[in-house]
């Protein structure tokens, strides 16, 4: 499977509120940081599944609608469309990296 292949999935379970699923691509010592301060906002998978599950998914309109995808060995760019966490939709970029076979580390920055 490819780096752009495990992050399709991840988006599918994201969009699917998959909680389970979805955690299951991600390394247990994930990061996901805020860019462009670098602030980190999960250290981990447990972290990871309380955000996910408690604040995100929660939210039924909640989606990510894929714009467009950059890939280049083991790390993966989105421009996604988000639905539901603001007023009106607002778009992202997720930059992925890849390491044996799960996502180690995202770093997440929203324009708008």
């Amino acid at each position: 499977m490819t780096a752009s292949d495990l992050v399709q999935l991840q988006l599918d379970a994201y969009n699917a509120h998959d909680l389970g699923l979805f955690i299951s691509f991600y390394h247990d010592n994930v990061r996901i940081f805020r860019q462009p301060s670098n602030e980190v906002l999960v250290a981990g998978k447990d972290q990871l599944a309380e955000l996910y599950g408690q604040k995100v998914f929660s939210v039924k309109e909640h989606r990510a609608e894929l714009l467009g995808r950059m890939a280049s060995g083991n790390i993966v760019v989105d421009h996604e469309l988000v639905f539901g966490l603001k007023e009106k939709p607002f778009e992202a970029f997720a930059t992925y990296e890849v390491l044996d076979g799960l996502i180690s580390k995202v770093w997440l920055f929203s324009v708008g």
